[in-house]
């Protein structure tokens, strides 16, 4: 009896231990160890959640792109559901960040949005962008062009993120707080400690949350490809060597 190797499910146990144990620790450093902020208080704890939130976000887009020139290059099916995961779980790492991000400006600011703050304009016009990458994707049904199309998408979008990031850095004036590589927007070390934790732990969270995501689509696609051999149809049982699942909406 030939037995299927996990393409995408190897190791997620001990890497979800790992990011309970970094996000459960994060969160004890940002609340218990970090301090106080002297003028906004303790609502600006949810800058240790709203930022790593962020960043993550971004991360994740542009490395949607970086799989998505994989997938043009070798046309591999493997770096297309990465790129497709890497940026679906960026929209839902965004939403959080954009709700986050509220929530401090109404404390911080006593208003919910600022449209004249290039930072917040320019993070809410990325998320829209990217909003359109499903409908586009499965407005197309054969899968090879879908894939193709997607790619593309991918490259183009995940190239405007850092030009953008970059962009937003150079303008003046900013409303919003700079936290990395600026000046005079250097955090003392116990809060530093606390921020980092926090992005280790988001990042880790992003990376388990895609590899479940990765492992479930290939699964479906093993019961499927076992369905259709009991049934006599054409197709195979997936490998660890063979393509990665066809992507679909859920």
């Amino acid at each position: 009896m030939t037995t299927t190797k996990p393409l995408y499910g190897r190791r997620l146990t001990g890497l979800a231990i790992a990011t309970a144990v970094v996000v459960t620790a994060s969160i004890g450093l940002a609340f218990f160890y970090a301090p106080i902020e002297v003028d906004q208080g303790f609502s600006q704890k949810i800058f240790y959640i709203h930022v790593p939130l962020a960043i993550v976000t971004l991360g994740g887009f542009v490395f949607g792109g970086i799989f998505g020139v994989q997938y043009l290059r070798t046309g591999e099916s493997r770096h297309d559901l990465r790129s497709y995961t890497a940026i679906h779980q960026g929209l839902i790492f965004c939403i959080g960040a954009l709700i986050t991000g509220s929530i401090w400006a109404k404390a911080a600011w006593g208003q919910w949005w600022v449209w004249d703050e290039p930072t917040l304009v320019s993070f809410l016009i990325v998320f829209l962008l990217y909003c359109t990458y499903q409908p586009l994707r499965f407005s197309i049904e054969d899968p090879e062009r879908q894939a193709r199309y997607a790619a593309v998408f991918a490259i183009v979008a995940g190239v405007f993120v850092p030009v953008n990031f970059i962009a937003v850095r150079l303008a003046s004036p900013l409303i919003h707080p700079r936290v990395l590589g600026s000046s005079g927007g250097s955090l003392p070390n116990d809060m530093r400690i606390a921020f980092y934790s926090a992005l280790l732990g988001a990042t880790l969270l992003f990376i388990t949350i895609c590899k479940y995501e990765m492992a479930s689509k290939n699964n479906r696609a093993q019961l499927a490809a076992l369905r259709r051999s009991i049934s006599g149809e054409s197709g195979d049982i997936s490998t660890g060597r063979s393509a990665a699942p066809k992507i679909s909406p859920s």
